[in-house]
């Protein structure tokens, strides 16, 4: 028995071996009409094997592709369609350009970002205070998620106090929920918390304290 690995590689795995040999067979015929009665039923088992592609516009012409591709270019039919070229299928995708900017704290992502940016476009008042609270503690829960433990309130009020270069301040850290609270409601970081091992804990704050020492300190 001959293993998958030891046969030849499939131009396109997602018809199958068994098409890709139908395909073979069809080169082989030297009468043009048998080979064009075989191209049309190796079209038609194409079409039951993959029905997603009658999702597809004009699908019967991507079906016709398909065979072309599997048999190298080199089936000699008469399609209802356009032989395709093979520089067509070769060429190289566009590059995407990505964004280029840094994200200070990437636990709070670039959204977040974006949100206390507008927010220190709005005007003094209810709304922007109640707003500032919202995103302090939005912010003080990705951390916690982020670094599975506590994090002191003075932490989050001084990133969100840096993000918002100085626009958005929080005098009172009342208004955020408490550490016990938040893990409370994630039952997640509490199991993960009960279930560290007493090595596991004391990295665990070993790798805060440096983090806080470093980055926070003012």
């Amino acid at each position: 028995m001959d293993y998958n690995t030891q046969l030849p590689r499939l131009v396109l795995p997602e018809y199958g071996r068994s098409v890709h040999r139908m395909v073979e067979y069809c080169m082989t015929l030297n009468d043009k009409t048998e080979r064009n009665r075989c191209a049309n039923a190796i079209i038609s088992v194409m079409g039951q094997l993959n029905p997603h592609l009658r999702d597809i516009a004009d699908y019967t012409h991507k079906l016709w592709d398909h065979l072309f591709i599997i048999s190298g270019f080199q089936l000699d039919v008469d399609s209802p369609y356009p032989k395709p070229e093979p520089s067509s299928f070769i060429s190289r995708p566009e590059s995407v350009d990505y964004p280029g900017s840094r994200i200070k704290y990437k636990h709070y992502g670039k959204i977040m970002e974006e949100i206390i940016e507008k927010a220190c476009e709005f005007e003094e008042g209810v709304e922007k205070e109640e707003l500032k609270k919202t995103i302090a503690n939005h912010l003080k829960k990705s951390h916690m998620n982020w670094a599975k433990d506590a994090v002191p309130d003075e932490v989050i009020l001084g990133h969100l106090l840096e993000l918002s270069a100085g626009k958005l301040k929080i005098e009172d850290a009342s208004v955020l929920t408490s550490n016990a609270d938040l893990m409370r409601k994630n039952n997640i970081n509490l199991n993960q918390q009960q279930n560290l091992n007493p090595h596991k804990k004391q990295h665990q704050h070993k790798k805060n304290f440096r983090y806080n020492k470093n980055k926070f300190k003012h």
